[in-house]
């Protein structure tokens, strides 16, 4: 062969453990050239020689199929000097400063190794660590780049011959599997009963986890991320013991079944549903019931929709086939975190044993750590497309591409379903759901993330984003990092920290995941509780925004929140407040509409009211929906965030198109442009009319229709006042907050802004919710950051 060329590439990306560089081997290798491939920290870097058209088709190949989870950035490619060479290699990886390469998510088997896993003639038969090239765990076992065998929690374990042999050869589906392994050489698993003399150890750990669940045990599995707690959710004394161990009473478990078909069984699943749940990332997917399931009512009491996931690891998938000679495979589980009242996913054998006593009757374990806990995605559909709500297994760390690069950044997010953001380069890289940071433990797994995002992809912070609030962990946290660093090695002076305003992130985070331009939109951020510019707490704005500023052009009139959080917990307590602005109707009559609460504690918020005693005041959606709830005696305690809301979606009629009355007005504020007061949204007169339907017996279904009509059409209604006095381009909205969540309200009211010719953008890869706001603080922080640097 006549050598006629040699090129350098560079390719950047997600191109690290997605089988990219035996993609790269056996391509240069077919097409007859020579040279090498090999991982660095700024990516994969590959050197070909050969006739220009066939480094052309390499090129080519590169660019039109790649591996299936590889997500290619960037391609820069130049001739350099012919070298004598006549064959192509894979060279060991380099390590070093400048991190710029991606790493893939954890992937749930693919079709080839979980018929393998099933197959009785392939030497990997029931082997519940089995992977290849195109699946299997990454980002939770590794510990530094280049992504190799030696940086992740598999370097303990030395490849066997067979294993050794696939691993060397191009022509394998296994070549540079890094987490390849089998029966002879790789971790085992274990099953570990708790009796009253200690820890009994099982011979056979598949079979009798089975057993046990089928006895109705409560069993920690460890997964891909952590362990979960799981029993049988077809028995309702398993399902009701569960909750009373872990303490939770109504929030809803999660389940895993076989397949589809099984999902199919329980669940309505459309198309874009069915995607979901067989994609790779294997969220959990919210499904509406069927009737007459073989579920138990105490797996999800009181709602319509059911978190179901299919099996994400291949011990997962062995859960459904039995023992060696029984099938389980029509087996439903529950398959929920394991932790404690709101602390962190358990993820060690030693942290399960410890902190899961007293709910497990049994371990299944086995002995690959897992470096980064991650707990389980939660998805949904809505305006026909997917929707993220849990951002973590599957997705993370997956960065959102900006369209410039931007400095090293950390964002650190809000308290609630926290989550954190680090930028390199064009990358934002929004960490996994840490959960709500109310206790020592979520604060310990939070400054762990920290601490492994910046250091994984070394990120040497120059700008600390946060939000307003000076009470969240997650500020207090940014307030001494900035002054210290000590996880990303200190500088010899302050770094700079930018406060950004909670709803402003909300906006920000969905114009940067829809990739527009530093523009003004309408932004509706519509969620339960932000701090704001004015020291109360908002919930319900009309923001125009773009990735500077904003200015608040209108917000749901201000109420007092009685008892302040309590409020948030007792949906009554804001039903009272409500009713208060009214002129006329149960507050003046001393009706009393909720029989479950006693009279003296209503009685006690009613003077707390009248003499404004810790009555912070708000204009949050959530506390709307809260009240509402109520009023129709839907439900006067939410046992978990959200619950009153998520059940008043649920029970809206359908075909129901009548709304309620609203007034939209304009007042002074020495907090907005003298030429642009805000609008006020308010909501006295809907009040008036729901207490007096629910009086005369109307349907909760309808009033709860009638109740997200109203928002509907008022919010379209402020949008269109708003864009007769605001210049906003392309007339874009942007719609976040965790109010979003809700298809009805969010269905809704795109179809109604857009039949007004607004253009409107919502989120699908980031949480609506407070899990999406780091990546808001980011993109608002780098702007902040470029304007100040404009001569």
């Amino acid at each position: 062969m006549s050598i006629c060329g040699r090129n350098q590439i560079v390719v950047t990306g997600t191109v690290q453990g997605v089988g990219f560089r035996p993609f790269i081997a056996r391509t240069a290798t077919t097409l007859g050239l020579a040279g090498f491939v090999t991982n660095t920290p700024e990516g994969v870097q590959i050197e070909v020689q050969g006739p220009p058209e066939r480094l052309e088709a390499f090129l080519e190949a590169l660019r039109q199929s790649p591996p299936p989870l590889a997500r290619i950035q960037s391609i820069e490619s130049k001739s350099i000097a012919i070298l004598d060479e006549a064959s192509f290699v894979i060279a060991p990886s380099r390590s070093g400063a400048g991190t710029t390469t991606m790493i893939s998510p954890d992937i749930a088997p693919c079709a080839a190794c979980a018929a393998e896993l099933l197959d009785p003639q392939d030497r990997r038969h029931r082997y519940p660590f089995i992977n290849c090239t195109d699946c299997g765990p990454r980002y939770s076992i590794i510990q530094g780049l280049p992504y190799d065998r030696p940086q992740t929690t598999m370097k303990p374990f030395a490849m066997c011959e067979a294993c050794a042999t696939e691993y060397a050869d191009p022509t394998d589906r296994r070549f540079h599997a890094q987490p390849d392994a089998c029966e002879t050489c790789g971790p085992k698993i274990s099953f570990v009963v708790s009796q009253d003399r200690g820890l009994v150890v099982s011979h056979d750990p598949l079979h009798d986890t089975i057993a046990a669940l089928d006895e109705g045990a409560i069993v920690a599995i460890k997964g891909v991320g952590g362990f979960h707690l799981a029993c049988d959710a077809q028995s309702d004394a398993a399902v009701c013991e569960l909750r009373r161990r872990k303490r939770r009473d109504e929030k809803p478990f999660a389940l895993m079944v076989k397949d589809l078909d099984a999902a199919r069984a329980i669940c309505h699943v459309d198309e874009t549903e069915a995607q979901l749940l067989t994609s790779p990332e294997r969220p959990i997917v919210l499904l509406r019931k069927r009737d007459a399931i073989p579920v138990a009512q105490s797996v999800a009491p009181g709602n319509q929709r059911l978190g179901v996931m299919l099996p994400s690891s291949p011990l997962h998938h062995l859960l459904f086939h039995g023992s060696r000679v029984t099938s389980y495979e029509s087996r439903i589980f529950v398959m929920t975190s394991a932790n404690i009242s709101d602390e962190p996913i358990v993820h060690t054998n030693d942290e399960a044993c410890s902190k899961l006593a007293d709910i497990a009757d049994a371990f299944l374990m086995h002995d690959r750590d897992i470096h980064v806990r991650i707990d389980d995605s939660i998805a949904r559909t809505m305006n026909g497309r997917a929707l993220l709500m849990r951002r973590a297994r599957g997705f993370v760390p997956a960065p959102i591409r900006m369209k410039r690069p931007m400095p090293p950044i950390l964002a650190t997010g809000a308290d609630l379903k926290g989550a954190i953001c680090v930028t390199r380069g064009h990358n934002a890289i929004l960490s996994q759901h840490l959960g709500d940071l109310q206790n020592a433990e979520a604060h310990r797994g939070f400054e762990e993330t920290v601490e492994h995002l910046t250091t994984l992809f070394a990120v040497r912070p120059e700008i600390i984003a946060c939000d307003l609030h000076p009470d969240y962990f997650s500020t207090r946290f940014a307030e001494t990092i900035s002054r210290s660093l000590d996880l990303t090695k200190p500088r010899d002076h302050e770094t700079t920290i930018s406060r950004v305003q909670h709803h402003h992130a909300h906006i920000a985070s969905c114009m940067a995941e829809n990739d527009l331009p530093n523009e003004p939109v309408i932004g509706i951020a519509l969620d339960g509780t932000g701090f704001g510019t004015d020291g109360t707490i908002w919930g319900g704005e009309l923001l125009i925004a773009d990735y500077e500023g904003f200015t608040r052009a209108a917000r749901f009139k201000p109420v007092p929140m009685p008892g302040g959080d309590a409020a948030a917990r007792e949906p009554w307590r804001m039903a009272l407040a409500y009713l208060r602005t009214t002129d006329h109707g149960p507050w003046t009559k001393n009706q009393n509409l909720f029989p479950s609460v006693p009279r003296e504690k209503i009685d006690l918020v009613r003077q707390v009211l009248e003499k404004r005693i810790n009555c912070p005041m708000t204009s949050s959606c959530g506390r709307l929906f809260d009240a509402i709830a109520a009023l129709i005696g839907l439900r006067t305690v939410n046992t978990f965030e959200g619950q009153a809301a998520m059940e008043l979606e649920q029970i809206a009629a359908d075909h129901c198109d009548e709304a309620y009355p609203y007034t939209i007005e304009t007042r002074d504020s020495r907090h907005e442009t003298r030429d642009h007061p805000p609008l006020q949204i308010g909501f006295e007169r809907m009040i008036e009319q729901i207490v007096n339907d629910a009086v005369a017996g109307i349907s909760p279904s309808i009033i709860s229709a009638r109740f997200h009509n109203t928002l509907i059409e008022t919010i379209s209604d402020a949008c269109r006042r708003i864009r007769s006095r605001f210049t906003v381009h392309g007339s874009r909205v942007c719609l976040s907050g965790g109010c979003f969540q809700n298809a009805c309200l969010a269905e809704g009211l795109k179809k109604k802004l857009v039949d007004q010719g607004f253009t409107v953008y919502t989120h699908a890869l980031v949480p609506p919710n407070d899990g999406g706001i780091a990546l808001g603080q980011t993109i608002v922080a780098a702007h902040r950051a470029e304007r100040q640097q404009r001569p």
